[in-house]
């Protein structure tokens, strides 16, 4: 059996993971199980539990929102591990001079963010910490290259930063954070495979997991090589993804009570706000759970 990882940029273990390919660690994990393993590189994590599901990729990674909204959609997913909590890896900005203070102070205006991932889910909790909602009281607009620029020149209020992108932002000035994302969600990276996967063959999970881990540890122990690695293939200086990487924990833990918590009240705040079209129990994406069953 061939073991497909799927792999985006916007999940820094399991990008590693791949672009350490050379070095065979997750070939490694895998061959003593009788198995062999190939990547599928994709750009938007958001499909990963369409993926999953169409059995394109066996194994993924996102961040909070991308389960969520694959549950809601009808895929049966497992959630295998996290990472750490990321409290730098993203931050809400504004301009240096913004009249805005706090979230609430961002009702009527426009937002740029990467809708769909853990930004949804920082934003949309924000608001309704303030008793506002996502869906009635900004305007959420898909992020792009010209974010940046359109918050420097008032045509938007605030942006949700994160990576190199919020490193260069910083050093460049005249910006304010407005939340830190560690102050509203723990911002974990969140892996998952298929129901069938993590239930018949659980040794393949954790096979994977122990490459994950591997390919954090590596990352930690060498950032700058890590940084130049992105910034030749995703764009940036070297210097600014370094600061980035350093931010991130690089360290991959079970899935735990408190988790699921996070995840369920994310999935409430998304259904109530119209994100997601059906209520979503977070913890029937367990192994052992079953897709159809109460948790």
């Amino acid at each position: 059996m061939t073991i497909t990882i799927g792999v985006h940029s916007s999940n820094p273990s399991l990008y590693h993971l791949y672009h350490l390919s050379r070095l065979g660690l997750a070939r490694e994990e895998l061959a003593p199980l009788g198995e062999s393993v190939v990547f599928h590189p994709y750009t938007d994590g958001v499909r990963t539990g369409e993926l999953l599901s169409r059995g394109v990729i066996d194994f993924g990674g996102t961040g909070s929102t991308p389960p969520v909204t694959a549950q809601a959609a009808g895929h049966d997913i497992v959630y295998t591990a996290v990472s750490a909590p990321r409290p730098e890896h993203g931050a809400l900005l504004v301009p240096e001079d913004s009249p805005a203070r706090t979230v609430a102070d961002l009702k009527g205006t426009t937002v740029h963010l990467a809708i769909g991932s853990w930004q949804t889910h920082l934003i949309a909790k924000a608001l309704d910490d303030a008793g506002l909602s996502y869906a009635d009281d900004i305007t959420a607009v898909r992020g792009g290259d010209d974010s940046e620029e359109l918050l420097r020149t008032g045509a938007i209020a605030a942006w949700v930063a994160q990576g190199d992108r919020l490193a260069a932002a910083r050093r460049t000035g005249g910006l304010r954070t407005l939340i830190r994302t560690g102050d509203v969600i723990t911002d974990r990276s969140v892996f998952f495979t298929r129901r069938d996967l993590a239930e018949s063959r659980p040794e393949i999970v954790e096979a994977l997991t122990r490459a994950l881990r591997r390919a954090d540890d590596w990352a930690a122990a060498h950032p700058r090589r890590a940084a130049e690695i992105a910034a030749a293939d995703l764009g940036g200086s070297a210097d600014d993804w370094e600061t980035a990487l350093r931010a991130l924990p690089w360290r991959i833990e079970p899935v735990t009570d408190a988790f699921i918590a996070e995840q369920q009240e994310a999935a409430d705040i998304f259904h109530r706000i119209g994100f997601i079209e059906r209520p979503v129990t977070v913890a029937q994406a367990l192994a052992g759970a079953g897709a159809d069953r109460a948790a």
